[in-house]
């Protein structure tokens, strides 16, 4: 195997083993096993099961979420709607998420690790979203990105990785509308 292609298989090894097993149950040989490398494959990349597990969970939160412009505010919303849900369905997500959420809550590091990517990739969604429909005059000047950002995703993130409860076409349209109408009464 190539370098580049046994990091590869790392990657992937821990992402399964965090959705099987979560964090506290994670070890290094598993995921060695997994990955069909040994140990030292994966002490050559990091020191530990923290640092490995950080760095990994780090990439795959920070990935940019394309999102093109549709030509309306509530286009780009469905669409950011559509890709947040679909992507908190995957299981893999529907198992890792939830278990770093409880580590969070006990380890420090994992906490700020996960706080800092998640800051990241909300940032860059809400100055584009919600920079857009500014500048289509669809929302207000002075509509707050972050306010906007944790209105449309922390209702999505809660009814799907917490109160587990489908989301469907009717739910997805009120839900829209809901939030077009809040963001427009908040500028």
């Amino acid at each position: 195997m190539l370098r580049g292609d046994i990091t590869v298989a790392i990657r992937n090894a821990v992402m399964s083993e965090l959705a099987e097993v979560g964090y506290g149950r994670l070890s290094i040989e598993a995921v060695a096993r997994r990955a069909g490398v040994g140990k030292t494959a994966i002490y050559r990349r990091w020191s530990n099961k923290l640092e490995m597990v950080m760095e990994i969970v780090s990439d795959v939160a920070e990935r940019k979420v394309p999102l093109p412009d549709t030509g309306s505010f509530t286009g780009d919303l469905q669409l950011l709607l559509l890709i947040v849900s679909t992507a908190l369905k995957h299981r893999m997500a529907s198992q890792i998420i939830p278990d770093l959420m409880a580590e969070a809550a006990r380890n420090p590091q994992i906490a700020e690790t996960l706080q800092r990517a998640m800051r990241t990739h909300q940032q860059a969604v809400g100055e584009k979203l919600i920079g857009q429909a500014i500048t289509r005059g669809e929302l207000p000047q002075g509509t707050d990105p972050d306010v906007a950002v944790d209105m449309i995703l922390g209702p999505l993130y809660w009814r799907l990785a917490v109160a587990r409860q489908p989301i469907t076409d009717e739910y997805m349209e009120k839900f829209t509308a809901a939030v077009t109408a809040a963001l427009r009464a908040t500028g």
